[in-house]
């Protein structure tokens, strides 16, 4: 990779992004300045509530990296602020630090991980994100071993109790996500999964808590929240597949990929998707996208 799709646009470009509708919306709040990409779908766990179906045996849907800057430096062009990676497991793609750096150069950016994947040599080159405006966002459901594993898989919680003190006492900013059934923890589980985070430093604002979507795996499950289509983030998503409304988009159910989130099949360039979800989120319920507590 080059360094090349992160140049900045010149002068009279920026000015003319600044008085795009996708930049006014931005900056009205309208709809949110973060971009997320799925840079692959292959994981090599195979969690019961996971959306996107993501497991080792199904098909990497990897998207270029060089593609995920070019449109990154397009969306920031437009007025976007934040990049998302997701997946899949990103960490097990051998570029993945370098395509962070290079995000981060754009504006800060998180990244989502299991916390599981994490050899001798992958936790030394995630190191080198230490510096850098990126932040690793780790799974971790419960404090209990045995209720984080049940959906999760043997020795998650292990592996993740682990690296994560690991990683803060390395500089590199850690933000953990707990997923449950209908989005609540109770006082005790809450309390003590709080505890153990800030044991290693990481503040409760770099902890959320969000439910499992009735997407994919969870759905075929008969597991978590029915959302409609407004009450999704309007996260512009990129996948191999297109672009979406909101990172949940791109899930499949039964192998299939579901398309009822689907925005457009061009991908660039971004004013194209970027324009489409605007569109429809100036159409929704003030408000309805905040029920999910993730932004």
């Amino acid at each position: 990779m080059t360094a090349t799709a992160t140049a900045p646009a010149p002068a009279a470009d920026a000015v003319r992004a600044a008085a795009h509708p996708v930049a006014e919306a931005i900056q009205s709040g309208i709809i949110p300045g973060r971009v997320w990409f799925y840079s692959n779908y292959h994981c090599n766990l195979a969690c019961t509530y996971c959306f996107t179906e993501s497991s080792p045996t199904v098909a990497k849907r990897a998207m270029d990296p060089e593609q995920i800057l070019r449109l990154a430096a397009e969306a920031k062009a437009l007025g976007y602020t934040d990049f998302g990676i997701t997946g899949g497991e990103p960490f097990l793609l051998p570029y993945m630090v370098d395509l962070l750096k290079e995000l981060a150069a754009l504006g800060p950016t998180i990244v989502i991980s299991n916390g599981t994947v994490f050899g001798a040599r992958r936790f030394a080159r995630a190191t080198e994100l230490a510096g850098h405006d990126v932040a690793i966002q780790i799974s971790l459901d419960a404090a209990q071993p045995d209720l984080n594993d049940e959906m999760r898989g043997e020795e998650n919680f292990n592996k993740v109790v682990d690296l994560v003190p690991r990683l803060v006492d390395a500089g590199v900013k850690v933000r953990i996500a707990t997923t449950v059934e209908d989005g609540r923890l109770d006082a005790e589980q809450h309390n003590d999964l709080c505890a153990l985070h800030r044991s290693w430093g990481i503040t409760d604002d770099d902890h959320i808590v969000r439910p499992v979507i009735h997407r994919g795996r969870a759905a075929e499950g008969d597991m978590g929240t029915h959302l409609a289509f407004h009450e999704f983030p309007a996260e512009l998503t990129f996948s191999a597949d297109g672009a979406w409304w909101g990172p949940f988009g791109p899930s499949f159910t039964d192998g299939v990929l579901d398309t009822d989130l689907l925005i457009t099949r061009t991908v660039e360039p971004v004013s194209t998707p970027a324009s489409a979800l605007l569109r429809l989120a100036e159409g929704r319920p003030q408000g309805a996208d905040t029920q999910l507590g993730i932004r």
